[in-house]
């Protein structure tokens, strides 16, 4: 019994042999670095379009609205009414037409920042996404190389008024 006993405590803990382990994670680390798909998240912060404010001696201030219906985007100031109607070209919505609009709106009222973008109902995301795109900047040739010039950076969006049925 004396010699089991003493074989036990003569024994050496074992080594754990972690080799092919480390061999694995040397190969896997970099693989899975290297095929993973970086994604470029932009986030635009937006916001609801300002209520009609009350009346005021003042003169109503320039209120840019780019409204998005099913045939056409339509550019307007709130208080004085629609500006331009850009329809469909080919069943496709205008977007540089509408930056070229906008263009010159930014040029007559160059400290404007904000726009509000309405939208009906079934409007799709994508098209959202374009005209956000095209109200905030543009793309321009500065000193030979291509710079995003800035239109309305301020977009908030709301739902476009409807349209009165004509019978």
């Amino acid at each position: 019994m004396r010699r089991r006993w003493a074989a036990r405590r003569n024994k050496e803990a074992a080594e754990l042999n972690i080799t092919t382990f480390m061999n694995l994670m040397v190969i896997l680390v970099p693989f899975l670095l290297i095929t993973a798909v970086f994604s470029r998240l932009a986030i635009v912060e937006l916001d609801l379009p300002l209520a009609q404010s009350e009346a005021t001696d003042e003169p109503p201030k320039f209120s840019l609205e780019v409204i998005v219906r099913q045939e056409s985007i339509e550019v307007g100031d709130r208080n004085r009414g629609s500006m331009k109607l850009l329809p469909k070209v080919d069943g496709e919505y205008d977007y540089a037409g509408l930056t070229e609009y906008l263009k010159r709106v930014k040029a007559t009222f160059p400290d404007k920042l904000d726009a509000a973008l309405l939208l009906e109902p079934d409007v799709e995301y994508d098209v959202l996404v374009q005209v956000i795109d095209a109200t905030r900047s543009y793309p321009e040739v500065q000193a030979m190389e291509v710079v995003r010039a800035e239109l309305f950076p301020e977009v908030s969006i709301g739902d476009a008024p409807v349209l009165a049925q004509s019978k």
